[in-house]
Formats: structure tokens, sequence, C-alpha cells
């Protein structure tokens, strides 16, 4: 398959990524030191990474080590325990479990002949041609743009796990304790648009922000807003407070579906095939939803995505 070297760029970076990891494999390192070989965010490589390959970086990692503990039990003399710790296990224990529940024998059996073990072989990155199917988008600038919003801290895991159901129950949350509606009535009528922030997961930080709101411009009722963020309360969860995004460039996905599944297909598709073909990155900016008053039929929603060229 013949691409553009720009398009490239994505791809060459993760395989750099998986060639310092085989490089420092018997180091003390996580996805965070490998995304900054590669120069970019760990939230960033971590998403990427695990779209493209289907694994987190630390799986692949993890799954590594224990194919090469296995050999070098199987070749050497070395022990139980030298292994444990020469692969990163604080405890012959620890080792033992997960080399157990990888293989599906334990390091002692690993150690004779006939010993049933698997094999992970090093990651190979290519480019794959298949289907021809099309995927639409638009380039966007925006801005810096003001929300109002309900604001609530979730776990970096949850947006690590595509079954995690958390940002849809606070969704639900929301609409059941009608905390949506009054924030709707502060905009003018065919403009009651919703959002769906998500801000960038930081390095060393243990949670991102999700905020479900309304933008802030001419068009919102502002003695209303000032009204509302002081009606609640943001410690018990009822509480609005403001958003601010920084001027960023958007690529722009329409989600057709009945429901949210259609986003999630929607950012695998960013990150196995947009950004691979484009030469764009995700920039370390707030991403969006916007769930539109009045939206062409069987849209779900747009996703806003901010990115820059690499």
């Amino acid at each position: 398959m013949h691409t553009r070297g720009v398009d490239r760029v994505a791809i060459q970076l993760i395989q750099q990524a998986v060639c310092y990891m085989e490089e420092h494999i018997y180091e003390d390192i996580g996805y965070e030191e490998v995304a900054r070989s590669v120069h970019m965010s760990s939230y960033n490589f971590h998403r990427t990474f695990s779209f493209i390959a289907g694994m987190t970086p630390n799986e692949y990692i993890r799954n590594r080590r224990l194919t090469l503990a296995a050999q070098e039990l199987q070749t050497t003399e070395i022990s139980v325990i030298d292994a444990a710790y020469k692969y990163g296990y604080e405890s012959p224990e620890s080792f033992s479990k997960a080399f157990s529940r990888f293989h599906g024998s334990t390091p002692k059996q690993a150690k004779q002949k006939g010993a049933k073990l698997h094999l992970f072989n090093p990651l190979v990155i290519k480019i794959k041609m298949e289907g021809g199917s099309i995927m639409d988008y638009r380039m966007e600038h925006r801005d810096s743009q003001k929300f109002i919003a309900l604001v609530r801290a979730f776990s970096n895991e949850t947006s690590m796990d595509d079954n995690d159901q958390s940002i849809p129950d606070f969704w639900t949350e929301c609409d059941k304790k009608n905390l949506i509606e009054p924030m709707k009535q502060l905009r003018a009528a065919g403009k009651k648009d919703l959002y769906g922030l998500c801000s960038p997961i930081i390095k060393d930080e243990t949670h991102f922000n999700y905020g479900i709101g309304v933008a802030v411009d001419e068009d919102t009722d502002m003695a209303g807003v000032e009204k509302l963020m002081s009606s609640g309360n943001p410690t018990a969860g009822t509480g609005y407070s403001l958003w601010e995004t920084e001027p960023a460039d958007y690529a722009v996905f329409k989600c057709f579906g009945p429901d949210g599944d259609c986003l999630g297909e929607t950012w695998d598709k960013f990150f196995k095939e947009f950004i691979t073909q484009t030469g764009y990155m995700q920039t370390d900016d707030t991403d969006f939803e916007i769930y539109f008053e009045k939206g062409e039929s069987g849209l779900f929603c747009e996703l806003w995505v901010p990115v820059q060229k690499i």
C-alpha cells in the first residue's frame, strides 16, 4: 500500500515507542516514560497506542516480559526468584500469579520440558488496506469559548475502558435531577445545543473532568447564568461552573446512530484511520461532543477533537 510520507508519521511514532519499550524492557518503565521518548503527552500516547495496537502500552510491556521470562526459565539455570526480580515483579508470588495467568503454567513448570507456554512476539505496526470505507470529517477553527456546565471528575481509567458507563450514568443522573433543563433555558430559542466537554488527562493527575453544559455567548442570558451558578453546591455535585477552552483547530466528525455506541466507534476510527492517514495528532485541549437541539435526521452528536499537524 502506498502512502505519502507525512501520513506515516503517526505509525512511525508508535513503532518508535515499541522499539523504545523493547530496548528498555528490563528497566522500570511505564507508558509515561515511553510517551516522553516520542514527545507525546502520556494521555494521547496511551489512547493512540491502545486504539492502534488493541492493548495498552503497559499490557504490551507485561506480555513481552512474561514471554522473555518463560524463554529464560526454559533455556537457562535462572531461578524463579531471580526471574521475578529481573522482569520487574516485587515478589516471586506476584510473578508466579502473573506468569500463570498469562501462560497457563507456573514458572516452576516452565523449567520442565513439555510445559505449555504462550509466545508474544514484538509488535510491528503496519498500515493495512481494508474495505475502502469512507470516513467523513471537516476541519474547523474555534477561538476561546465559554460554557456553563455541570462538571464531575472521573478516574483516568474511565477513558480507557470501552465498557465503562460512568459518563453516560452522569448524563442520566443530571437529567433525572432536572439539572440540564435550567441550562438550556439560558439559551435563545433554536440555540439550545448541549455540549459534552472533556478535559485532557494531565501528567501526575489521577482524574480528568467531564462537563455537561451550554455555550455562554451573546445568545445566553447572563443574568440567568449568574443566578444559576449561585444556586447549586459544587461540592455536592449539583453546582454549575464556568468552563473556558483555548483557541484550537478541530477535526469534526458526525456520529450517526441511536445511542452512544456510534460515538465510541468514531473514536476508534479516529485513532485507527484518521491519525494514521492524515498526519494529524490530538492535542492537549478540551475535546467535546455537540448534541444539537435541531440536528439532522439520525445524528446522535458531533465529535470535535482538537488536533495539530505532526
